[in-house]
């Protein structure tokens, strides 16, 4: 049976959105049109579709929806409304539910906090002091805010799982490939993809299942092999779910970073730099702590594992991230996309004054950065050992999870648990983290993106008045696992809300 919205549900958005300014647009009384006619889902169990069919979402605004803003959170495209809707939205509303709105993020989703909007900022539902996480920090807030049961977000180093962690919602990466990105605006191509913030691990298995699959408009998308464990099973309804979890702990993590070679004082200064960005705070190492008992009183044996090339995930990352982003944004010139200047000399002088007015601080960063490591003489020195450093991270996961093609023997382990941000979600005072610490934190975050790996992030416990959050890593295609261990937590441990949420959605 579809769900009917009561008729509270607008002057309740409203009210959350004058504190929080999730949306770039919304407009719950004109939610967006119908998508096109081969947005058909995959069958889902009617379990399923009941956690979908009538209910409203969010787009993050670097997610294509027809006839709604698509402004990437920047001011150049700040005008721009897209011709066409994305296949994950197109097969979301082919099952049955609406669009009311998009949400802001962090520019072109650069960044951790959605403080890097060149719209506006957004807050916290559980603190409007501090920040919702990022990029992907509207459709974490608006989630957790009960103002939708769900929202699409994008993932390319953590962004939808870090803003799940901060405001205390599901969020999950799934597989590299495994949901379409036809529709995504393109940041970092080979990392990023499409992901679900959810009020549930039900609802978030129910999204997943309708906008994942191969899409002929996307030649990275593909199915899930044969072998790959069902998204949905016995061990999702109640069964068997006790497995073996590996642990991937901070003193694990720390030890990595201390291995890693330095060439000269600089360099060593760096490291510890990272090293201290690395390190978890007290209420989060106590949320940390407290997932691994409760998956050990569910029954789940847990072993404590490391990765060592953990230690050159951050710089791999931003190294790829950033060459990836300098040739996917060359496009936005003015000519054929985004603001133009009033007046400019020649072409030239038109692309300059349009990027300069129309990217911010960060995007720029970027840019240069990526512009850097693909300059002739420097492919070798930083990218393409970028790329063989990915590489190396990839086996090591797979050694331990098993392989993406579902060959050999059974792996050793089920899931690893790992942090998700060494910090709860931060203030913009003085004690705010650094741009530095911000992109270091992403260590625990950005090795899943390398790898192509689902990961998930769910609430553990709150701690000083904000959430906490952890993530399961697990195998490729092993989503229905992940979701399985979420789902088994959740049962016993409740997920928390803010104070103002009203459960709308039951």
């Amino acid at each position: 049976m579809s769900y009917k919205q009561p008729a509270s549900y607008t002057a309740y958005l409203k009210e959350w959105e004058d504190k929080i300014s999730a949306f770039t647009e919304l407009s719950p009384e004109n939610p967006a049109p119908e998508g096109e006619a081969d947005g058909a889902p995959l069958d889902l169990p009617a379990s399923a579709r009941s956690l979908i069919e009538g209910f409203p979402c969010a787009v993050k605004d670097n997610i294509a929806v027809r006839g709604m803003r698509l402004s990437c959170g920047s001011k150049l495209l700040s005008d721009l409304r897209s011709p066409y809707s994305a296949t994950a939205v197109i097969k979301l509303q082919a099952a049955g539910a609406s669009v009311v709105g998009k949400t802001n993020l962090d520019e072109f989703g650069m960044g951790s906090s959605t403080d890097n909007s060149g719209i506006q900022k957004t807050n916290n539902p559980w603190d409007t002091a501090r920040v919702p996480g990022g990029s992907s920090g509207g459709s974490a807030a608006a989630t957790a805010a009960g103002m939708v049961p769900f929202a699409l977000g994008s993932d390319t180093g953590g962004s939808v799982r870090q803003p799940a962690a901060f405001c205390g919602v599901v969020g999950l990466k799934p597989t590299y490939g495994a949901v379409s990105r036809y529709g995504l605006v393109a940041y970092a191509s080979s990392l990023e993809g499409i992901g679900v913030l959810a009020d549930s691990a039900a609802r978030a298995r129910a999204v997943f299942a309708a906008i994942r699959g191969r899409d002929e408009r996307d030649n990275t998308s593909r199915d899930a092999p044969a072998a790959a464990q069902p998204l949905f099973g016995a061990a999702g309804e109640g069964g068997k779910t006790a497995g073996v979890i590996g642990v991937l702990s901070p003193e694990a993590v720390a030890k990595a970073i201390a291995q890693a070679p330095s060439d000269g004082a600089d360099a060593a200064k760096a490291l510890e730099a990272a090293a201290a960005a690395a390190e978890l705070e007290s209420e989060v190492r106590r949320g940390f702590d407290a997932a691994r008992e409760g998956f050990a009183a569910l029954g789940y044996r847990l072993v404590d594992v490391e990765v060592p090339g953990l230690k050159y995930g951050v710089p791999a990352y931003y190294t790829i991230a950033a060459a990836e982003a300098s040739a996917n944004l060359a496009r936005f010139d003015g000519i054929r996309y985004g603001r133009r200047p009033d007046w400019a000399e020649n072409p030239d002088d038109l692309v300059d004054k349009t990027r300069d007015a129309g990217f911010g601080d960060e995007v720029k960063l970027r840019i240069l950065l990526g512009t850097f490591v693909l300059r002739s003489g420097f492919q070798d020195r930083y990218y393409l050992r970028a790329q063989r450093i990915r590489a190396g991270i990839r086996a090591e996961f797979e050694a331990l999870l098993g392989s993406s093609l579902y060959d050999g023997d059974a792996p050793p382990l089920d899931a690893i648990l790992l942090p998700v941000f060494p910090t709860r979600a931060f203030d913009r005072g003085p004690s705010s983290l650094s741009p530095f610490a911000q992109k270091a934190a992403d260590l625990y975050t950005c090795c899943a993106n390398l790898a192509g790996l689902p990961a998930l992030s769910f609430p553990a416990s709150v701690e000083g008045g904000l959430p906490v959050g952890v993530q399961l890593l697990g195998r490729a295609f092993s989503e229905g696992k992940l979701l399985d261990m979420c789902a088994a937590w959740e049962r016993v441990h409740p997920f928390p809300h803010p104070a103002g949420w009203k459960d709308l959605w039951s």
